[in-house]
């Protein structure tokens, strides 16, 4: 080499030596100027270990969360989970032009998303997911380098960045839980994410159907779109993502059959497209993946049976099926392979045995089968089922006696086995179930006495074992389940008298129904120190006075039916004086220390029967109707040994619907929570529903009489009082032609027919 050529060549050296140690330092001090921003924005206990500026003797390269290059350049901050608050500064690729990895998730960092973060063109992982940060996103098309983008769980709003779906070397894209966006859809161009992996957008407003491209991402793994507007019938592409392990459409509008494609999905664990309008058959194919682990269905309109292949996978963890319009049996070696740990299939039409292997594996945790219509006995390999959480089979068709272990699981915290046949004891093991909290036998046929042992589940928050046989006492020991809260005995045989101290001594008790028994003996005085939300003692062979403190506790009707049960006469008229389902108020004499409650109704009663007879003979009224209104109360008291209404309007009028309609205050035909005034009332807006509610036993000539103190009834019941006749308009209403006549409003519609005129409330 010649000697001007060494020279140029080792100038050139020298040059880039200074060059380079220039430009190290201009990074350094960069770098250095970032840090101390960094530590001055936001504060955290590891932060503090940051030592940064004059003094400083560790390098930057060594603080915890960073990487450097070879150069010393900061390539990496990872700051995930470091409980760090305040604001991330702004411009942090001019500090740091070299960063790849930003990790800032997880931690309290306020307001919005940095723009400037967009700038980092070698940037290739960002994860802000869990800061709930705010404000527009802005556009990300210069970050070519990103393979990971996080931004879960953020408030960001206005337009979804539509520019991610241009980002092609995207491996990882996750929105998950940004439900602030303006309604977006999915664009064709998804597709040019081939190295996508796992795409996340779970609750982020997005609409309308799901691309047919979608199965072009071959690469995807993960895919997961609930909890949006998608609609649509599912694409029959999506069989084609072959490395699919996880696929998530559950909570959006999806309509039609789930495709039989999805059964060329080889490598799928989880498939969840639960609450959507998905309606057909359970694609056999589906059944038949060999990995599947989870398969979440519910609450759909799928119809057709179980396919019985399910029963063969050895994979199966959780089958989820519930609300559904699925029919014929479960397949009856489901579980006998796998090892499931959740069968949900409440509310469907299956019939038959219910499945005896599904806890053979020994992990079962949830078994809920719920209003179908299985028959048969519960399989005894329930009793060692020690995995049990929750076993509910309540409305069905099932019979015998309870497997004997089933009471005493260790671990189950609410057994249901309402509204079924079982019959037999609830048995003394009941005493092991030490986790117990719901217990639900009611409306069963189950009989012997309550055991001693329920006292040992001293977990027992809520028992409902009304309506079966039970008989004998209420055990004294049930004072020992102190967090008792509801206590429903009611439509038994129970015959001791209520325990005084070991019911006062339950605290938590709110709801105590006793009624329907055949209990003796008084009302413990000790339980007005309860005063719960409800209780009834209704229906029983009680006896003595009523504690004052009960009845000043608006709980009067919860006494009814105990004929031995009277008033004291110290307790003021005015404290019952507005029950309605009990009528004691007018007892002529005060001179008795008791009134017994009998007796006053009785005297109610006549006194509204005189009320009406004393306008009998000074009236137009013509016989037949005279002899009607005689006639129905005559029929309804005369003979009768139990009165069950008093005299202020209201009540009248529900005598006057009790005596036109034959029905009692509260029957079955009148729906859930409804009774005779909300029955009545809902009939008469036409003719036709008014001569329905009629009594049928009662001669026909005196229908269109019997409709006319119908309407008097109506109004006697209007939820307004101060929109009731009075008492004395009540007897007019009764003997005029039009009882209609007082009080016009606006509140009523009056609807005409050819032979009278109906006055209902809105």
């Amino acid at each position: 080499m010649a000697p001007n050529s060494i020279t140029c060549f080792l100038s050139l050296l020298l040059f880039l030596s200074k060059f380079y140690s220039y430009e190290s330092t201009i990074t350094k001090a960069n770098q250095t100027e970032f840090f101390v921003l960094m530590k001055k924005s936001l504060s955290g206990a590891t932060l503090d270990n940051w030592y940064v500026g004059f003094g400083a003797k560790q390098p930057i390269c060594n603080f915890s969360g960073i990487k450097c290059d070879t150069r010393s350049h900061v390539i990496e901050i990872d700051v995930y989970d470091w409980s760090i608050s305040g604001t991330f500064p702004a411009n942090i690729c001019y500090y740091l032009p070299k960063l790849r990895v930003l990790r800032l998730g997880r931690n309290r960092i306020s307001g919005e998303f940095p723009a400037t973060i967009t700038n980092c063109t070698q940037l290739e992982e960002l994860d802000m997911s869990y800061l709930y940060l705010t404000g527009n996103l802005p556009s990300f098309s210069n970050m070519k380098a990103l393979r990971i983008l996080n931004l879960s769980y953020n408030l960001f709003q206005g337009r979804f960045p539509i520019s991610v779906f241009n980002l092609t070397n995207l491996e990882v894209l996750n929105f998950n839980e940004n439900g602030n966006f303006n309604l977006w859809q999915l664009p064709e161009s998804i597709a040019n994410l081939k190295k996508l992996k796992s795409m996340v957008l779970t609750t982020c407003m997005v609409y309308g159907k799901i691309p047919r491209s979608i199965g072009n991402m071959t690469s995807l793994v993960d895919l997961e779109l609930s909890g949006n507007f998608i609609s649509g019938k599912i694409p029959i592409e999506i069989g084609l993502l072959k490395n699919i392990k996880l696929l998530e459409l559950y909570y959006n509008q999806l309509e039609g059959p789930i495709p039989e494609e999805l059964g060329n999905l080889t490598e799928l664990s989880d498939l969840d497209m639960s609450v959507n309008h998905l309606t057909g058959q359970i694609p056999v194919s589906v059944c038949r993946l060999t990995n599947l682990r989870v398969l979440q269905l519910y609450n759909n309109s799928l119809t057709g049976e179980i396919p019985s292949v399910i029963a063969e996978s050895t994979t199966l963890k959780i089958l989820s099926l519930y609300d559904n319009y699925l029919i014929g049996q479960v397949p009856w070696n489901l579980g006998q392979l796998s090892p499931m740990e959740v069968l949900d299939l409440s509310e469907n039409n299956l019939t038959g045995p219910l499945p005896a292997y599904v806890c053979r594996a020994g992990k079962l945790q949830y078994f809920l089968v719920l209003d179908n219509k299985f028959s048969g006995e519960l399989p005894q390999s329930y009793g060692y089922c020690y995995s049990l959480l929750r076993f509910r089979v309540s409305a069905n068709n099932l019979v015998g006696s309870i497997p004997e272990g089933l009471l005493a699981l260790p671990h189950v915290s609410i057994i249901d086995l309402g509204y079924n046949n079982f019959s037999g004891p609830i048995t003394d093991s009941i005493g092991r179930a030490r986790n117990l909290s719901e217990l639900f036998i009611q409306n069963n046929k189950i009989s012997g006495v309550l055991p001693v042992e329920i006292s040992k589940a001293t977990n027992l928050v809520k028992i409902d074992l009304s309506n079966n046989l039970l008989s004998g006492p209420i055990p004294s020991q049930i004072r020992d389940l102190k967090k008792l809260n509801l206590l429903l005995l009611q439509g038994n045989k129970l015959n001791s008298s209520i325990p005084a101290d070991p019911l006062s001594s339950l605290k938590s008790l709110n709801v105590l129904d006793l009624s329907n028994n055949l209990l003796t003996g008084n009302i413990p005085e000790s339980l007005c120190e309860l005063l719960p939300n409800s209780i009834n003692f209704s229906n029983n062979n009680l006896s003595g006075p009523i504690p004052p403190s009960l009845i000043k506790g608006g709980l009067v009707e919860s006494f009814s039916g105990n004929p031995g049960l009277c008033v004291d006469s110290s307790v003021p008229a005015k404290t019952y004086n507005s029950h309605k389902n009990i009528t004691f108020l007018l007892c002529p004499s005060r001179s008795y220390n008791q009134k017994k409650l009998n007796s006053i109704r009785a005297i109610s009663i006549s006194v509204a029967i005189l009320i009406i007879a004393s306008f009998w003979q000074r009236t137009s009224l013509s016989g037949k109707r005279r002899d009607l209104i005689f006639l129905l109360l005559l029929r309804k008291y005369a003979y009768s040994s139990k009165a069950t209404t008093k005299c202020d309007v209201y009540s009248f009028g529900v005598v006057l619907m009790e005596l036109i309609t034959g029905k009692k205050p509260v029957e079955a035909e009148f729906g859930e929570n409804k009774n005779i005034i909300y029955w009545v009332s809902n009939k008469v807006d036409t003719r036709e529903g008014a001569m329905e509610v009629l009594d049928q036993t009662l001669s026909h000539s005196y229908k269109n009489e019997m409709i006319q103190v119908l309407r008097v009834a109506v109004r006697c019941t209007y939820k307004n009082p101060a929109l009731r006749p009075t008492m004395k308009e009540v007897v007019q209403l009764l003997l005029e032609a039009d009882p209609c006549k007082f009080h016009s409003s606006n509140k009523y519609k009056t609807i005409s027919t050819t032979t009278t005129t109906i006055t209902t409330e809105y």
